[in-house]
């Protein structure tokens, strides 16, 4: 339950509705309960006008104080006006209770839905917070299953289980108020059974608790094995694997089963068990009743009383099982909620952080040393570079060298263990991350469109929607403007799920033309040329040159671009610099960036 805790917040966020609900609450169940007493009253009543009956006063002491000022109302009245007009007021008592209880579901379960709307608004917020750290280590679907289906069972907690556990709690005790104010020792028999339904309900919520945290665990790998089939179903059919990944389907849905249907033999036995003792008291109330209205026919109305207020109770102490069983599963998935809410991420704003920093100067990278956390990979080893304002700088490397992580830590994807990185003399740690992206421009090797138009895919990036004349420019510039006019919709064609109905090539120039419409002071390419033909290569290249102006841009990548004029050619090799210069100069060194251009250029003279 400690875990739940973590809603308070929210309660007194709509402590309003909170509180009025709970009211209507008690409201619909004080209506509930007059209707027995004037119930047995009526029987009293009938049975006084017997043949061969015997009058006998009122015990009036024994009811609660509206209906004792109702029957002073009704008793002086002849017997035939006295069973309507109680007949009537049983029946405007149930329609009281159900426009509470209306009410109290207009106010609570209306309330646990604005709480809904609050959390998946809290959880998505602090997943966009979080470091790219921590979505290398957790998979999409275990992300969406807690934004989605813990979530909604947090939400069962917040109304229905909250809603009930007040009605149930509100009618028991008002119940056995009536009932001890009548009889206590024939209270006491007939609601013998329910402390053995308290001994059930202790016993059986550890086994729902623990078994309610292996379905969730289950569905959210139920989940990750769908959403990764469903995105890789192209390299699924490629390699034919329908088939075995339908078996890990089968296998991941297998364990939900066994958990799910786990859970619900535990909840088969608890419900009936609750609906066992309800009728035991039921059978002994009526045994009892039926003995004592032998001796005294005068308890007849009593018994009926009593009959009532058992029913009556059979809802709320069966509903004890669900009620129970919601606030298990709900603590269950609140925990794998704030296992996420609780994680902190590693990129922060420092608390001297400058804002709207122009961003501009000196790129330094110093004695920069960088190890992924998770893998072990020491990917940048005591690294120094310095790029000045306005330099276009190539990086290149073999696979795994380190090249990419160049541009994570100055986008602060990470921050170094050791070393410092500056733009302008100032260290990027105290520059606001969001002014720091903004003035950079990014585009990475994985290429994510998203399920949008292409218009919007190119303008992702900007606060305000700019004009279609700068998106088409952005476009000429990345060389895909013609492409896309060609498209059935042109800049209005959807291009589905991660850009699935366009080319590699084409999600590349999109992607490029999206950092293009940017106008930032700082860009970086990280290998994003690999699908376009060596012509459009060309192309893109001779439009940056002209495009970048005096922007710092570093491309990144494991090719040699001649149609451009770099101001340094930086090779990095297992995270440290292995050569750099300008092309000429790594030429005349005759190493590493000399036998690469050779390579190279006598592949593209047997093209």
């Amino acid at each position: 339950m400690k875990h739940l805790s973590a809603l308070n917040k929210y309660f007194w966020k709509y402590r309003v509705r909170f509180l009025v609900g709970i009211l209507f609450v008690v409201a619909s169940n004080y209506f509930g309960v007059l209707a027995p007493e004037i119930t047995g009253y009526v029987v009293n009543a009938v049975q006084q006008h017997l043949p061969g009956a015997k009058a006998t006063a009122t015990a009036a002491g024994s009811y609660n104080s509206v209906v004792r000022y109702f029957i002073g109302w009704v008793e002086k009245m002849d017997f035939g006006k006295l069973v309507v007009l109680c007949s009537l007021t049983i029946l405007v008592l149930a329609l009281l209770r159900g426009l509470f209880m209306f009410m109290m579901r207009q106010t609570l379960i209306v309330m646990s839905r604005h709480i809904e709307y609050d959390m998946k608004n809290a959880v998505y917020a602090h997943y966009q917070q979080l470091d790219a750290g921590f979505f290398k280590t957790h998979r999409t679907g275990d992300l969406m299953n807690r934004i989605a289906e813990d979530v909604s069972r947090v939400r069962m907690y917040t109304g229905p289980a909250i809603m009930y556990f007040v009605n149930l709690a509100s009618l028991i005790i008002m119940c056995l108020v009536n009932m001890f104010r009548k009889d206590i020792s024939l209270s006491l028999l007939v609601l013998s059974p329910l402390p053995l339904l308290a001994i059930t309900i202790y016993f059986v919520n550890t086994a729902i608790h623990r078994k309610s945290e292996k379905v969730q665990a289950s569905l959210s790998d139920l989940t990750t094995n769908a959403q990764e089939s469903y995105s890789g179903i192209r390299v699924i059919k490629s390699f034919v694997q329908e088939k075995a990944m339908l078996g890990f389907f089968k296998q991941n849905s297998e364990e939900y089963r066994k958990n799910a249907v786990g859970l619900a033999k535990v909840e088969a036995i608890y419900f009936p068990s609750m609906t066992l003792m309800v009728g035991l008291s039921t059978l002994l109330t009526i045994f009892i009743g039926g003995n004592m209205a032998l001796a005294d026919p005068q308890k007849i109305g009593l018994i009926v009383e009593f009959v009532i207020y058992i029913n009556m109770l059979s809802f709320p102490v069966t509903a004890i099982g669900s009620v129970a069983s919601m606030i298990q599963r709900a603590a269950a998935s609140q925990k794998r909620l704030n296992e996420f809410l609780d994680t902190r991420p590693t990129v922060v704003n420092a608390a001297t952080a400058v804002k709207n920093n122009n961003v501009s100067g000196d790129i330094v990278f110093k004695n920069v040393s960088f190890t992924y956390e998770h893998t072990g990979i020491k990917a940048l080893n005591h690294f120094d570079l310095t790029i000045k304002r306005g330099e276009k700088v190539l990086i290149l490397g073999k696979t795994g060298s380190g090249k990419s992580t160049v541009a994570q830590l100055l986008l602060r994807f990470f921050d170094p263990q050791q070393g410092t990185i500056t733009i302008g003399h100032t260290d990027i740690r105290n520059i606001d991350l969001a002014s720091l992206r903004n003035k950079i421009s990014y585009v990475p090797q994985d290429i994510f469109l998203f399920s949008d138009t292409v218009a919007n895919n190119i303008a992702f990036g900007l606060d305000k929607q700019p004009g279609r004349d700068d998106i088409q420019q952005a476009a000429t510039n990345a060389a895909i403007h013609g492409e896309i006019l060609t498209l059935e919709n042109g800049y209005d064609t959807m291009v589905g799920e991660r850009g699935v109905t366009l080319s590699g090539g084409q999600k590349q120039r999109i992607s490029i033309a999206r950092a293009l419409i940017k106008d930032p002071e700082v860009m970086i390419f990280d290998d994003c040329l690999s699908a376009v033909d060596a012509k459009t290569e060309n192309q893109i290249i001779n439009n940056l040159y002209h495009t970048l102006g005096n922007k710092t841009a570093i491309l990144i990548t494991h090719r040699i671009f001649t149609v451009f004029s770099f101001d340094q050619v930086i090779i990095i090799d297992e995270g440290g610099i292995l050569e750099k210069g300008t092309h000429e100069e790594l030429l005349a060194l005759n190493g590493y960036y000399a036998e690469l251009y050779q390579l190279q250029t006598s592949q593209e003279v047997e093209e």
